[in-house]
């Protein structure tokens, strides 16, 4: 870079470690091959319920390897509802919602999310479900002719879970 364009405040330098880091959690580097079409916001329910959230944004962040806007606490993803739409709209077969939960887990992994996803994160540990059962579940099971749930079985999910235990752990200190 030259002294000149180093004085330029509109230069964004792509954070390359970011990408790769992204691109081990899910298929590759899906995100290069977005072209910032905005057909992901089409049939957003986040984006049409919600101002600042916005699938395109996210993408071009990614693609300038932004990860420090978008790896923090209150981070926006936690507003994407998972609902596939932008998958299904993607012309580029890109998967904004598979980068988006990778982003999340690689919020998870670094201990940030917020209280509510704490609380299942704990109650999957306890129980290895993500909401507890409870009679009313038993209910609505028996009313549909399905059997009762049957155990979990925590040891096998705690062997999966402690490697993850041991990097929040360390990523608090």
């Amino acid at each position: 870079m030259t002294e000149a364009a180093g004085d330029r405040g509109d230069l964004v330098r792509v954070n390359f470690d970011f990408r790769r880091e992204l691109a081990e959690k899910i298929e590759g580097d899906l995100a290069s091959f977005c072209y910032q079409c905005g057909a992901c916001v089409g049939d957003c329910p986040a984006a049409t319920y919600s101002d600042e959230f916005n699938p395109r944004e996210i993408m071009l962040k990614v693609l300038y390897g932004l990860g420090e806007e978008l790896l923090v606490k209150d981070s926006i993803l936690w507003q994407c509802t998972n609902c596939y739409n932008c998958h299904e709209r993607c012309p580029q077969e890109v998967k904004p919602v598979e980068v988006i939960i990778s982003l999340k887990n690689m919020l998870a992994d670094r201990g940030i999310y917020p209280d509510p996803v704490a609380k299942i994160i704990k109650t999957f540990e306890e129980t290895g479900r993500t909401t507890p059962l409870n009679a009313a579940v038993d209910r609505q099971r028996k009313r549909f002719g399905l059997p009762p749930m049957s155990p979990v079985p925590m040891d096998e999910i705690r062997k999966l879970i402690e490697p993850q235990d041991s990097a929040r752990e360390a990523a608090k200190e």
